[in-house]
């Protein structure tokens, strides 16, 4: 994976682990984990909607894909009211649990100035939990610069 460059936003995100579900079967485990939270800094203020769930499924050969899909509701940074929808991909094997761990986030926004930069694909996420709940991180690809 690319190295990490200018942070583009910053999210900080609880779980509701009573709402938490998982089963297990021969194909391997699901486990889905709703959340919701804040934007911590960046380029958009507001919410992380109360109805974003990560998937986290585990084949029977051990590897782990997480598949967070959530909505950002608030301004962005020209302070224009907008939308940020986000489905950020990790994949593990091996019981592996870096921290932080590393994720693939695609972006689609409803702002027309933030659109041509976010819906092109050079990003790379970082996730690390801490006292006041998940940190997630964007960061622009380094040498992908848009000049934002």
């Amino acid at each position: 994976m690319k190295d990490k460059g200018r942070k583009i936003l910053e999210l900080v995100v609880q779980t509701d682990p009573e709402r938490t579900r998982s089963f297990e079967s021969a194909a391997g485990m699901v486990k889905m984990i709703p959340f919701e939270g804040v934007i911590a800094g960046g380029i958009m203020t507001g919410i992380v909607e109360p109805f974003g769930v990560d998937t986290q499924i585990t084949n029977q050969n051990g590897v782990r894909h997480m598949s967070a899909r959530y909505m950002l509701s608030g301004c962005d940074e020209y302070g224009d009211p907008c939308h940020i929808y986000v489905e950020n991909n990790a994949w593990f094997s091996d019981g592996e649990h870096p921290k932080p761990f590393r994720t693939v986030p695609t972006f689609i926004t409803d702002s027309k100035r933030l659109a041509p930069y976010l819906e092109r694909n050079a990003f790379i996420g970082e996730g690390l939990r801490q006292e006041d709940g998940l940190h997630i991180c964007f960061y622009e690809m380094a040498g992908d610069s848009d000049d934002h």
